[in-house]
């Protein structure tokens, strides 16, 4: 028997903190915010502290490589200690943001990934490093190679997924079979089990963009129809059953994805319920994709579930 939803208990949030990428993790933000300052050791402990959880591990280096500044406070980190492993993955992270921004040729990144995968052949990051520099400079080909061999290494890598999920929709509708495919395969208690909703809200991205669809979800009715909301009422489901259970990173993506599709399917109260859980930690993707900003985005729907709710 399907559990109630969790009770609502209204909350109100200020609109004026933007979204910051890593989401609730103190420790983490602390380690960047001392990272941005040139002090390393705070990111050494904490990614020696996270250890083989390579969910939490892709998620911080990929914080962490995103700081200013932070390829040359990786690259004097693994000259002051040379047989880093953790500093050869975060310089590979860095330069892969850099060149993904269209900083840096990607040979340079290629060539910080090959050490990092020597240094860490277990390590499925470096190959997340290369995914996230193929979603930016290649073929859905090339995504697919640096996707499996992250998941070689992490058979439900939850960043992975979604990066391939973003690539595939770009092709077609054959994101769809992925998706299925991957929460199919996954364990009953595996987060990718939503991964057929942020599949359905990829290609919408897709078709907001190249103008094939109202770039209003709501207006275009696309989590109205009977496939949306088979997927929909899914992942809420598992939602209820595993969802207060998971601690990931990955919790708060995935609590902004099933919130958009039900706020744009006309669920208000399970949306409420889910904006509640969410808090001030926004995600850029899904608000972003039509196209406006996704911190106004957000709080538009944010108000709106609550009102009605």
């Amino acid at each position: 028997m399907t559990p109630p939803p969790p009770p609502l208990t209204f909350r109100r949030f200020s609109e004026g903190r933007r979204p910051d990428p890593a989401l609730d993790d103190d420790a983490l933000r602390s380690a960047r915010d001392a990272f941005v300052r040139g002090h390393w050791t705070e990111a050494r402990g904490l990614l020696l502290a996270t250890g083989d959880d390579w969910d939490r591990r892709g998620h911080r280096c990929t914080v962490l490589a995103a700081a200013p500044a932070a390829q040359a406070w990786a690259r004097e980190w693994l000259q002051t200690e040379p047989d880093s492993a953790d500093a050869a993955v975060l310089l590979a992270c860095a330069t892969a943001v850099h060149a993904a921004r269209g900083k840096q040729h990607p040979n340079t990144t290629r060539e910080a990934i090959a050490t990092a995968v020597r240094t860490a052949p277990a390590d499925p990051t470096p190959w997340l490093a290369l995914l996230l520099l193929f979603r930016a400079t290649a073929t859905p080909e090339d995504c697919r190679y640096a996707f499996e061999e992250a998941r070689a290494r992490h058979g439900e890598h939850h960043r992975a997924h979604h990066l391939m999920a973003a690539s595939l929709a770009e092709k077609g509708p054959e994101v769809y079979d992925f998706a299925t495919a991957a929460a199919e395969r996954a364990p009953a208690d595996s987060p990718l089990a939503l991964l057929p909703v942020v599949a359905h809200a990829e290609r919408f991205r897709v078709l907001a963009a190249a103008r094939q669809t109202d770039p209003d979800p709501t207006r275009a009715q696309h989590w109205t129809g009977r496939y949306a909301r088979l997927v929909v009422r899914a992942a809420f489901n598992w939602w209820l059953e595993w969802g207060a259970e998971d601690s990931g990173p990955h919790r708060l993506t995935d609590l902004n994805y099933l919130a958009y599709a039900k706020f744009h399917e006309g669920r208000m109260a399970e949306a409420a319920a889910l904006f509640q859980r969410i808090g001030p930690h926004i995600t850029p993707e899904p608000w972003s994709f039509s196209g406006r900003d996704p911190h106004t985005s957000f709080h538009t729907a944010h108000r709106t579930a609550l009102g009605t709710a």
